[in-house]
């Protein structure tokens, strides 16, 4: 465990490089499911036959990582959130990000989970007995430092062996473009959202179902941050799109009996905020551009879906990877071209 910034900056500075280049593995742990609001908690780190973990919680200045980073080609699995947590710490995304994942997929492999793509490639087993934990908490167990480890310790060869079977198969050029093509999307990704309260589900509510909605969503926030805690342990999601249909419909929201006293009477206060809110103040819903369906519609979707499933049947790919029938039905519809939707080697393939 590396907890100081001189241990950080030695470690790193010691760090061999392949053939000129910074080659790296990085995995991320934090606290979403413990803490109201999302901490780095641990940063998994391999280069070369090292394997550490870096402890963002005990290092005071982090730049050393920062700076390495700058100019490394980074290793990661399922590598989204790993790079927008990346992005919240450093402002910024390791100018080159490859995904295991994403090169698995490509590859044809069925079941790509990091445990899946271990068994697949080394007959190791690997345990998920720490998935949940609290990272926050110190010291690490020495079952959790070894799960931790165990999330970055395969990477880089497994990142070898793929790069060579893509290779194999003339895949290689797709691997990097859906790379970059997903870091590009997370270094773009504007994460302080506005209306945040639009959760799933609230589509179907009328204005004055939003307007419960938003109260509750409120409600719940505060609740939360004062006890520290993830929103969803006050109340999911899907309890707040039910309470909202409730109060829509004029019946009663029985909260749960767990509830203490000062929270229940916040509740209230927010229900009273609420009924004093004029119409003029409701929320809207959001204005939804109706397609335009018919045959010509239907046969162009259809022709599609058919060229691609047959693309993929023969590739032995998941069909979803070539197009998503969201992008289908959206050139179908002549809203956008291929280029402003896909990837060149997705285009090509296409014969677009």
């Amino acid at each position: 465990m590396i907890s100081t910034t001189n241990e950080l900056q030695q470690f790193l500075a010691n760090c061999s490089e392949t053939g000129g280049q910074r080659i790296c593995a990085i995995d991320t742990e934090a606290d979403s499911l413990h803490r109201y609001k999302e901490s780095l908690c641990l940063i998994q780190f391999t280069v070369g036959n090292e394997c550490v973990l870096i402890d963002p919680l005990a290092i005071d200045d982090l730049s050393p990582l920062d700076h390495y980073l700058r100019e490394a080609t980074v290793w990661m699995h399922g590598a989204d959130y790993d790079m927008t947590m990346l992005k919240r710490e450093f402002a910024h995304i390791p100018p080159t990000v490859y995904d295991t994942q994403i090169g698995a997929r490509l590859l044809g492999v069925k079941q790509f989970g990091l445990g899946n793509l271990v068994e697949h490639y080394f007959d190791i087993v690997l345990s998920k007995s720490s998935q949940k934990a609290d990272w926050g908490k110190r010291p690490l167990s020495e079952k959790m430092i070894d799960y931790a480890l165990n999330d970055v310790r395969y990477l880089l060869e497994m990142g070898d062996i793929i790069c060579t079977q893509l290779k194999e198969k003339g895949r290689y050029e797709w691997f990097t473009e859906s790379c970059e093509a997903a870091r590009t999307k997370v270094d773009e990704r504007d994460d302080s959202k506005d209306e945040q309260w639009r959760i799933g589900g609230s589509g179907k509510l009328d204005p004055y179902g939003l307007a419960c909605l938003r109260a509750l969503w409120n409600w719940r926030d505060v609740e939360a941050a004062a006890w520290d805690r993830p929103s969803f342990m006050v109340a999911t999601n899907r309890q707040l799109i039910e309470w909202s249909q409730r109060l829509t419909e004029k019946k009663k929201i029985e909260l749960p009996h767990h509830f203490r006293t000062d929270r229940v009477k916040r509740y209230k206060e927010a229900m009273e905020t609420l009924a004093k809110l004029p119409k003029s103040e409701w929320p809207t819903r959001p204005v939804k551009k109706r397609r335009k369906r018919n045959s010509d519609f239907d046969n162009k979707v259809d022709g599609l879906i058919a060229q691609r499933n047959s693309i993929a049947a023969e590739l032995d790919i998941d069909s979803s990877l070539i197009i998503s029938r969201s992008v289908i039905e959206t050139l179908a519809a002549n809203e956008a071209q291929p280029a402003d939707l896909l990837m060149k080697w997705q285009i090509e393939l296409l014969g677009m």
